[in-house]
C-alpha cells in the first residue's frame, strides 16, 4: 500500500462532507464565477459525481495541470499571494488545506489579502494546529513538538515518511513550508468573516472561514 491509498478514502469522505457544506452556504450555477487557489481538479470532479451543479472555475496552482480540463475549468500558473486578477473578478474564493503551506504569518496575510481582494465571498478551509493527528504525515502529536524535534522524526517515525521514504532534503522543504493555524489566527486573517469548527470524534479537526454576502 502506497500513501495515496491511503490518503484517497480519507480525502474523499472529509471532503464530500465539505462540499455538502460549501454548497450550504452558497448558490452557485453555471454563470458563478469561482477561484480556486492550490486546487486541483479533484474537488470539482468529486462536485460533479455527487450531482452538484457546477460553476465557471478559475484554478490557481503553482504547478500546470497533468490532466485534461473539463470545459468549465481554467487552470492558471500563479502563486496565491500575488494573484493576477481585478479586484472583486470573482464570486466566490475558495481554498481548501492550503494556507498552512506559506511557511509564516506575513505569507499567510499576504495570502488572505490576496482572497479578500479578488473575491467578494469566501471559503477557506484549513487544518487545526489542535487535532492530535497531524493530516500530512498522518502520525498523532508529531506537529506539537519544536521543529528541531520533528526533524529527525519525519522520515523514519511518521506514516508519511515510512510510505514515501522521502529525502532529507524534501523532509526540511515540507517541515519549512508548514505552519498550523489555530482558530484566533484565522479570526485575524478573516475578521470580516465567520469561522466555523469542523469537529472529528469530539475534537476540532479544521477552520473554516466564511464569507457570505447573502447571510452578511
Amino acid at each position: 500500500m502506497n500513501i495515496h491509498q491511503i490518503y484517497r478514502p480519507i480525502l474523499t469522505y472529509f471532503r464530500r462532507k465539505r462540499l455538502q457544506k460549501f454548497y450550504h452556504f452558497f448558490f452557485l450555477d453555471e454563470s458563478s464565477k469561482l477561484l480556486d487557489v492550490g486546487g486541483d481538479l479533484f474537488f470539482w470532479n468529486l462536485a460533479k459525481k455527487e450531482g452538484y451543479r457546477l460553476p465557471k472555475v478559475t484554478i490557481v496552482n503553482l504547478y500546470p495541470s497533468e490532466s485534461e480540463l473539463p470545459p468549465n475549468i481554467n487552470w492558471v500558473v500563479a502563486d496565491g499571494k500575488k494573484l493576477p486578477f481585478k479586484d472583486l473578478e470573482f464570486d466566490i474564493a475558495f481554498s481548501n488545506s492550503v494556507i498552512e503551506h506559506l511557511e509564516d504569518w506575513q505569507s499567510q496575510i499576504d495570502f488572505a489579502k490576496e482572497i479578500k481582494r479578488v473575491a467578494h465571498q469566501y471559503f477557506i478551509q484549513t487544518p487545526s494546529k489542535y487535532f492530535p493527528v497531524e493530516p500530512h504525515f498522518l502520525t498523532p502529536f508529531i506537529h506539537w513538538l519544536p521543529k528541531d524535534l520533528q526533524r529527525p522524526l519525519l522520515r523514519n517515525f511518521t506514516v508519511w515518511g515510512l510510505l514515501t521514504r522521502p529525502s532529507t532534503e524534501y523532509c526540511e522543504k515540507f517541515l519549512t513550508e508548514l505552519r498550523l493555524l489555530n482558530k484566533q489566527e484565522m479570526e485575524e486573517l478573516f475578521p470580516e468573516g465567520k469561522i466555523i469548527v469542523e469537529n472529528s470524534l469530539g475534537l476540532e479537526k479544521s477552520l473554516l472561514a466564511i464569507k457570505n454576502t447573502k447571510n452578511s
